[in-house]
C-alpha cells in the first residue's frame, strides 16, 4: 500500500480514499439502529467531520489542544475524531471502565477542553467530577435526552448535545471551510495526534504521545506485510477505540486502504452481528478465540456417538493437513480429499458462525495460547498475531499470512529495529529488522527493545519517566522478555511478572497460566510464588461450566463470599490442574489453589483496560487468602 507523500497524517487518509480509491458515495461505516444496519458514506462522514471542525473553530480550539472522548465505538466517534484531528486537535480517548478519580486525573493532566460522552451512565460520572476539572469547557453527550441528567446542576462547563453541535457547525461551515482546509494542510507527521493513557499494571496513568507519523506509518507497513487486505474488505469493530490496537489495526487500516467498518452493538451481540454483516477481517483478543474454541469443542463432542467421532476425526485431518502445508511437501491427493470432507462436515459450520467470509482474525492485546492458534489452523481459519505496546503505535511485529509459526508473534515490520538485550548485563545479543529476516534464526532470550518510526514521542508531562524507557541511543525498552524463534519474535512474559521462588528458580507466569487455561473449566488463573517455596494460584472457574456441572443458579454468583469452598468444585478443578501439570517442570506446577467466585475485573481495579492482571494490586488485595495457601498441605505433584 503506497500513499502519496501528501497523505501522511491521520485526517488526510480519508481524503486519499475519496481521491484515489472509492467514490465519496461509497459506504464507509455501518451502524445498527433498531433492527436495521445503516450504511454511511464517505461524503456523510466527511461532512459531519467538517461540521465538528467548524464548531470547534468557533469555540477557539486550535492546533495542539486536547479534546476528550469517552464513548463506545460508533459513527459519532469517527465524526468527532476526524473533526478534531483535521484542525490539529489531539484525540484523548478515555476507557469507559475507569473510575471517576482516574477520569478526573486524565482530564486535568491532559488539559481537556471538551469531552464527548456516549451513555447516561458515563455522563453521570463526568458530571460528578466536572467542577474538579477547571479547564473543561464543554461536555457533549451523544444521546438526545441528556437534559434530565443536567437539570438543576451547578457546573461550570457548558453542555451541548452532539446533534446540536453538528447543526451549529454546519450553519457556519461555509464561512470556515477554507480555514478547515488550511488547518488540515498545516498538520505535520511529527505533530501530536493522540494521547492514550496507560497505567499498565502499576502506577499513575501516563499519557503516551503518538504522532500522526506514528499512526500512518504503522498502518502503512502493516498493509505492506499483509497484502491480502483489500479495499472491498469489511471489518467488524468491537474492541474499544480507546485502545491503540483497535484504533490502528481496524480504524486506521480502513481509513488507509478504503475498507468498510461495521460497529458491533456489544460483546453480548457480537456472535449475532458476525452472522449479520459477514465480516472479512476482525481484530480480536485471545479471549474471543478461546470462547469460540471452547464452544466448538463443546458443540462437537457433547452428544457423543458418531457426531463426536466425526468431529474428532475432522480435527485430526485438519491437523495433518496444516502440518503438511507447513512443510516443503504438499498435502497428497488423499489428504486433500479428506480435508475437503472435514471442511464440509465440521469446519464450514464453525466458519458460518463468523459469517462465512472471514479471511483472518488478527489477535493482539495479550498472548494467544499456542494450542488455540493451532486449533484455528486445523480449521483452516487464519489467525494472525501481532505484538506491540501503546508506546509503539502499537505494531512491532505481525504474522505473515502464509507462514504461521504458532506461539510466536510474527516478523518484524519494515522500517524499525528490534533487539534482544540481556536483562542484567545490558548486552544486546542481536538486532533484527524486516530485511535481515532468516526463517532459521534463533536468538538467546532477553528484554525486547525497539527503535524506529513506531516509537512514541514520550510520556505527556513526564520527561523523567520517558528517559527511563527510551535510552540515549533511542531504544525503547518494552519490559517484555522474549527471543527470536525461526525468524519470528516470541514473547515469554513481562519482566515485572517474573516470579523467583525461594530456591532461586525463575518462573514466567504467562506460559504457565496458558497451560492451565487449556482446561475448559478455567476462565482465569493468577499464579503466585515470588520468594515462596512453591507455586499456588487463584483460579476463576468458567461460570457456564460451573452451572452446567453443579446446577448453580445466577444467585450463587451474587453471594458475598469471595471464594468457593465447596470440596466438590475444588476437586473438579483439581482434576484438570493435575492433568495439565504434567506438561510443566516440577517447579512450575501449582501445588495449592483457591477458587474465586467471580472473575478479576477492570471495575474492581484488578485488571488493566487491556485485560492484563495488576499483579501487585491483586497480591495485596488477597494477601491473607494467599497466605493460607502456604499453610495448607499440597494436593500433590
Amino acid at each position: 500500500m503506497h500513499l502519496k507523500s501528501k497523505y501522511n497524517t491521520v485526517p488526510s487518509l480519508l481524503r486519499n480514499v475519496v481521491a484515489n480509491i472509492h467514490p465519496e458515495t461509497n459506504t464507509f461505516l455501518m451502524d445498527k439502529v433498531a433492527d436495521k444496519w445503516l450504511n454511511i458514506s464517505y461524503k456523510e462522514t466527511l461532512d459531519r467531520a467538517d461540521a465538528v471542525s467548524s464548531y470547534f473553530l468557533g469555540m477557539g480550539i486550535s492546533k495542539g489542544d486536547r479534546l476528550g472522548l469517552i464513548l463506545e465505538n460508533s459513527p459519532a466517534y469517527v465524526y468527532y475524531d476526524q473533526g478534531l484531528q483535521q484542525i490539529g486537535g489531539v484525540n484523548v480517548s478515555i476507557y469507559p471502565t475507569l473510575s471517576e478519580s482516574e477520569i478526573e486525573y486524565i482530564i486535568n493532566d491532559a488539559g481537556l477542553k471538551t469531552i464527548i460522552v456516549g451513555t447516561p451512565f458515563l455522563l453521570k460520572k463526568i458530571l460528578k467530577i466536572a467542577n474538579n476539572c477547571p479547564g473543561l469547557e464543554r461536555i457533549i453527550p451523544t444521546f438526545d435526552d441528556f437534559d434530565k441528567h443536567t437539570v438543576d446542576l451547578n457546573i461550570t462547563a457548558g453542555v451541548i448535545g452532539f446533534n446540536q453541535l453538528i447543526k451549529e457547525g454546519k450553519a457556519c461551515l461555509n464561512d470556515r471551510k477554507q480555514q478547515i482546509d488550511a488547518c488540515r494542510e498545516a498538520i505535520l507527521p511529527t505533530d501530536l495526534s493522540a494521547l492514550i493513557y496507560t497505567s499498565g499494571t502499576t502506577g499513575i496513568p501516563k499519557g503516551v504521545m503518538l504522532t500522526h507519523g506514528n499512526f500512518v506509518e504503522n498502518a502503512r507497513v502493516c498493509l505492506e506485510m499483509i497484502t491480502i487486505v483489500d479495499k472491498d474488505d469489511l471489518f467488524l469493530s468491537f474492541l474499544p477505540l480507546s485502545h491503540v490496537f483497535e484504533r490502528t489495526c481496524s480504524y486506521l487500516i480502513c481509513c488507509t486502504k478504503g475498507c468498510k467498518i461495521a460497529f458491533a452493538q456489544s460483546l453480548e451481540l457480537l456472535a449475532r452481528n458476525m452472522e449479520e454483516v459477514k465480516p472479512t477481517i476482525m481484530a480480536c483478543v485471545p479471549r474471543l478465540l478461546e470462547r469460540i474454541h471452547d464452544k466448538s469443542i463443546k458443540t462437537g463432542t457433547q452428544d457423543g456417538g458418531i457426531k463426536e467421532k466425526i468431529f474428532n476425526w475432522a480435527l485430526q485431518i485438519g491437523e495433518e493437513f496444516r502440518k503438511a502445508k507447513a512443510t516443503d511437501s504438499k498435502p497428497g491427493m488423499l489428504l486433500n480429499m479428506q480435508q475437503s470432507i472435514a471442511n464440509k462436515l465440521v469446519f464450514s459450520k464453525i466458519k458460518e458462525k463468523t459469517g462465512g467470509r472471514l479471511k483472518f482474525f488478527i489477535s493482539g492485546g495479550a498472548a494467544l495460547p499456542k494450542n488455540i492458534g493451532e486449533f484455528f489452523g486445523n480449521l483452516d481459519i487464519v489467525v494472525l498475531e501481532g505484538f506491540g505496546l501503546t508506546e509503539t503505535s502499537p505494531v512491532m511485529s505481525v504474522t505473515e499470512f502464509d507462514r504461521q509459526i504458532y506461539g510466536t508473534v510474527g516478523r518484524i515490520i519494515p522500517g524499525i529495529e528490534v533487539g534482544i538485550q540481556n536483562v542484567d548485563s545490558k548486552k544486546i545479543y542481536t538486532i533484527q529488522t524486516y530485511l535481515t529476516f532468516n526463517k532459521d534464526f534463533v536468538s538467546p532470550e532477553g528484554e525486547i527493545i525497539v527503535r524506529g518510526h513506531c516509537v512514541m514521542k514520550g510520556y505527556w508531562n513526564k520527561p523523567e519517566e520517558t528517559s527511563i524507557v527510551i535510552d540515549q541511543d533511542g531504544w525503547f525498552h518494552t519490559g517484555d522478555v522474549g527471543q527470536f524463534y525461526e525468524g519470528n519474535l516470541k514473547i515469554t512474559d513481562r519482566i515485572k511478572n517474573i516470579l523467583v521462588n525461594s530456591y532461586g528458580k525463575n518462573i514466567y507466569p504467562t506460559p504457565v497460566e496458558n497451560t492451565y487455561l487449556k482446561s475448559t473449566k478455567i476462565e482465569q488463573i493468577f499464579l503466585i510464588g515470588d520468594k515462596r517455596e512453591y507455586i499456588t494460584a487463584i483460579v476463576v472457574p468458567s461460570r457456564e461450566a460451573l452451572q452446567e456441572t453443579f446446577g448453580y443458579k445466577d444467585e450463587f454468583f451474587q453471594e458475598p463470599e469471595l471464594f468457593i469452598e465447596d470440596e466438590a468444585v475444588v476437586s473438579w478443578i483439581a482434576q484438570d490442574i493435575k492433568r495439565l501439570s504434567n506438561e510443566l517442570a516440577k517447579f512450575e506446577r501449582i501445588k495449592q489453589f483457591k477458587v474465586k467466585r467471580n472473575p478479576f475485573s477492570i471495575e474492581a481495579g484488578e485488571m488493566t483496560p487491556s485485560l492484563k492482571a495488576k499483579r501487585k494490586i491483586i497480591e495485596k488485595k488477597y494477601a491473607e487468602d494467599i497466605d493460607t495457601l502456604y499453610m495448607e498441605e499440597s494436593f500433590g505433584e
